[in-house]
């Protein structure tokens, strides 16, 4: 049978790995981490949130993010310092603004598909991820923000998303936790939440028991045409010469460091690396679980979402724009757990763990999946912020692309 390599064991290149096998392929996954899902599907907000599709092309979204410019607090923060990388990427963001409709509803419909496929993975092979069918509730503080909304609505109710208004008592009739007061709200019943490095690390044991195998600690240094197939270079533990894998197709999966691997393959895939931060508060006392809440919010005046996690309650939020910088930036940080204290005073805030990861983004905002332009190789990454929403749905799509042009033998 065709020899698949899949580079990445994030959320994608598992699912990815879990659906071709199962589909009859030998699949292989190469990742630099020692385990699975140790970058960004580690500690990300939750949410598997089709009310969360809207894409951010859009004037209203540049107009903020200029008034944010200087604030090194600001949900949305741009590096100034000079990349071409960098600003080309916006450049071409800001030309799919005449998008943003067509955009937002493909991935709404897309991210609507992928619950099931999750919910079918994680039945099928035993994964508890804390998940949580609550519903995501998005509250808004003011009336302006609460109209612009509505516009963004009508988009996800057009993808066929269930998603309507509520008031301020309805809000906290919704999730009784929440106190503080708002102008309303939307909410969507079925979304959810669950812990994205729980069913990751689950699906790939499920994987190994198909037959998958981890190669992990293993750093890609190129990728190569070999024959009628590939060659992947490993790195050596010093940095030098390491391994060298053959395999008769590549399926990248790399999340930010696809953009390199596209490269060597002849593709371009413009992504870029917007840094997301989260906190995870422990519960570790009965006032907290009771205090903290259980369904997932979405404030958009700041920004952040929330998920309940188990005996912890996941805060996320923020966008920075400051190249492949994994620095944990306690300025950054800090406002997720104001953020807590002030919605949710009876949650202790004795324990938090903080935590940040790059979201691989493309300028659409669509991920890239399909084929590349040599044979044999395939792309399922540039998820953005959507990764855990969209990845169960992607990897379906993968593996039809695959099955087009790479018959199981």
């Amino acid at each position: 049978m065709p020899r698949i390599a899949i580079i990445g064991a994030g959320i994608t290149g598992v699912t990815s790995a879990y659906v071709l096998r199962k589909q009859g392929y030998d699949v292989s996954v190469y990742d630099r981490q020692r385990y699975p899902a140790m970058e960004t599907s580690y500690a990300n907000g939750g949410q598997l949130s089709a009310s969360n599709a809207e894409v951010w092309n859009s004037a209203a979204t540049v107009l903020k993010g200029l008034r944010w410019l200087g604030r090194s607090n600001a949900p949305l923060l741009l590096n100034p310092r000079f990349s071409w990388h960098k600003y080309s990427w916006l450049l071409q963001f800001m030309r799919q603004i005449p998008n943003h409709r067509r955009n937002t509803i493909a991935t709404t419909r897309l991210a609507i598909e992928a619950r099931q496929h999750l919910y079918d993975m994680a039945e099928a092979e035993g994964i508890d991820f804390d998940l949580e069918r609550r519903g995501i509730l998005h509250i808004y503080h003011d009336a302006a923000s609460f109209e612009a909304a509505r516009r963004g609505n009508e988009l996800l109710r057009e993808g066929g998303l269930e998603r309507y208004a509520v008031t301020p008592e309805e809000a906290r009739d919704i999730e009784p936790a929440l106190q503080t007061a708002c102008h309303a709200g939307f909410y969507t019943p079925s979304d959810a939440t669950g812990d994205i490095h729980k069913f990751t690390r689950g699906l790939a044991q499920a994987c190994e028991r198909l037959g998958v195998r981890f190669v992990q600690d293993a750093d890609v240094a190129a990728i190569m045409a070999d024959g009628a197939g590939y060659a992947l270079d490993l790195a050596g533990a010093d940095g030098g010469g390491g391994d060298r894998h053959q395999a008769d197709a590549v399926v990248v999966c790399a999340g930010a460091a696809s953009r390199r691997f596209a490269r060597q393959l002849g593709d371009t895939v413009n992504i870029y690396p917007v840094k997301g931060y989260s906190i995870s508060v422990h519960l570790d006392d009965a006032p907290s679980r009771e205090a903290a809440p259980r369904v997932s919010l979405l404030d958009e005046a700041a920004k952040i979402v929330t998920s309940r996690l188990g005996d912890r309650f996941r805060v996320a939020g923020t966008a920075e724009f400051n190249g492949y910088n994994l620095d944990i930036r306690a300025e950054r940080v800090q406002p997720l757990v104001d953020w807590t204290r002030r919605h949710f005073p009876g949650v202790r805030t004795a324990r938090v763990v903080p935590w940040c990861g790059l979201r691989p983004m493309t300028p659409d905002m669509m991920p890239r999946v399909g084929p590349g332009r040599r044979p044999g190789v395939f792309y399922n990454t540039g998820h953005g912020h959507l990764g855990w929403t969209l990845s169960a749905a992607t990897a379906q799509l993968l593996a039809a692309s695959v099955g087009e042009r790479l018959r199981p033998r």
